[in-house]
């Protein structure tokens, strides 16, 4: 088969591997309308879930992409002038750069062609059996046959900023700082032993409030660095705007898609759907995507049929992360119904964010629910565990009163 990757993503890098070794027969070439090495984006995050699902496909992949990842298992809330820690399960990261280095140089020594500043546009498509479109959330592709994919971006309400940093994290850290036009706050983790991701996020009204709207990056990347000062340790925080340019505070949209494929153009990654990046699931997802494609394509000769089976499969499996993230939004949006909790009960509520029934429930009660479920769980775990303990040593006791 002949297969066209439009975007130089994750995805679309990955798809070309998984179809390589499949069968090496397969004329696959990856169009990326970027020079080789530019990239958005500073870390990615990623857990032991799908490491695991990556050795099973690609061992060596894995195996360079474990390599080059940081660890960190727990998590740390600072709120005002305190700060409360939790052990968590362990979570990955890896520089976005680094990790498109590993996955391009695998599909380079598989056979797959690379075809850098490249780029391709929805009248002039390659001529190929499959086309995929991995060309993110503004898919050029994909807005060509708009009315037949019926994509429908709906916005969140809160900005965010993206920026990098020298700080290196020892855990998923979260700061919550008060201000005199409301709270602003940052999610931050290690991607490397040299840096971590820094990403900011506050209401529209604190943001223009706080000045961050105006002026350059650099003004803006001062005033943030004040006010998280203290989790900085004296490190900056490093952006990306061009020279002169403002701080790229962006608003989060959620996209779907009615439809997945049409005719031989398939979406994949950002171009099919996107989740909240509070919960840390955008670059998994899209590696999920293309194993489930290069799965379906092994699966069906008839390319319909394969790729239906994809966007069945993919749709299911996406129903709970976009759950987990539409909550995990809102809770971000309605801050002041927890933030005014004891540290460690608003960190526990804060684990707990993405319960569709937590948005209903007063938080303090949510908390003493979820804090009772957890020990009587306890119990039962502790129950099961020696159940068959006692049933052994009731057993021997009477064999011992037999003889």
């Amino acid at each position: 088969m002949k297969v066209a990757c439009v975007g130089g993503g994750p995805a679309g890098l990955y798809l070309s591997i998984l179809l390589k070794r499949q069968d090496p027969s397969h004329d696959v070439t990856v169009y990326e309308r970027d020079p080789e090495g530019s990239t958005y984006g500073w870390g990615v995050t990623y857990w032991q879930g799908l490491l695991d699902r990556l050795r099973a496909r690609d061992p060596e992949s894995a195996r360079a992409i474990e390599e080059h990842s940081v660890r960190w298992n727990q998590g740390v809330a600072h709120v005002r002038d305190r700060a409360t820690r939790r052990p968590g399960d362990e979570g990955h990261g890896i520089g976005r750069h680094r990790l498109l280095e590993i996955l391009a140089a695998r599909a380079r020594a598989l056979g797959v062609r690379l075809e850098y500043e490249h780029e391709i546009t929805a009248d002039a498509l390659p001529d190929a059996d499959l086309v995929v479109a991995g060309d993110g959330v503004h898919s050029a592709l994909r807005s060509g046959r708009a009315d037949r994919f019926g994509a429908e971006l709906r916005p969140g309400r809160n900005s965010y900023v993206w920026l990098g940093t020298t700080k290196v994290f020892d855990s998923f850290t979260f700061a919550f700082v008060e201000t005199e036009h409301g709270w602003i706050w940052c999610y931050g983790y290690p991607f490397s032993t040299e840096r971590s991701t820094c990403v900011i996020e506050c209401a529209p009204e604190t943001r223009s409030g706080l000045g961050l709207d105006e002026g350059s990056e650099a003004d803006g990347l001062a005033r943030l660095e004040k006010l998280f000062a203290h989790i900085l340790d004296g490190h900056p925080l490093i952006g990306r705007a061009p020279a002169g340019g403002g701080t790229q505070w962006l608003t989060f949209r959620t996209l779907t898609n009615r439809a997945w494929y049409d005719d031989n153009l398939v979406l994949l990654g950002d171009a099919a759907h996107t989740t909240h990046y509070s919960i840390g699931a955008g670059t998994t997802l899209a590696l999920e995507d293309a194993m489930a494609l290069a799965d379906a394509l092994s699966q069906d000769v008839v390319l319909p049929q394969a790729l239906a089976r994809y966007e069945r499969e993919r749709r299911s499996a996406l129903l709970s992360p976009q759950s987990a993230a539409r909550y995990s939004a809102q809770w971000y949006e309605n801050l002041t119904r927890y933030i005014h909790l004891p540290p460690d009960r608003m960190f526990a509520l804060l684990g707990q964010r993405h319960s569709p029934l937590l948005p209903y429930v007063p938080p303090q009660l949510y908390y003493r629910l979820d804090r009772a479920a957890g020990q009587l769980e306890a119990l039962r775990r502790l129950k099961r565990w020696l159940g068959p303990k006692i049933a052994r040593s009731a057993h021997t006791r009477a064999l011992s009163a037999r003889k």
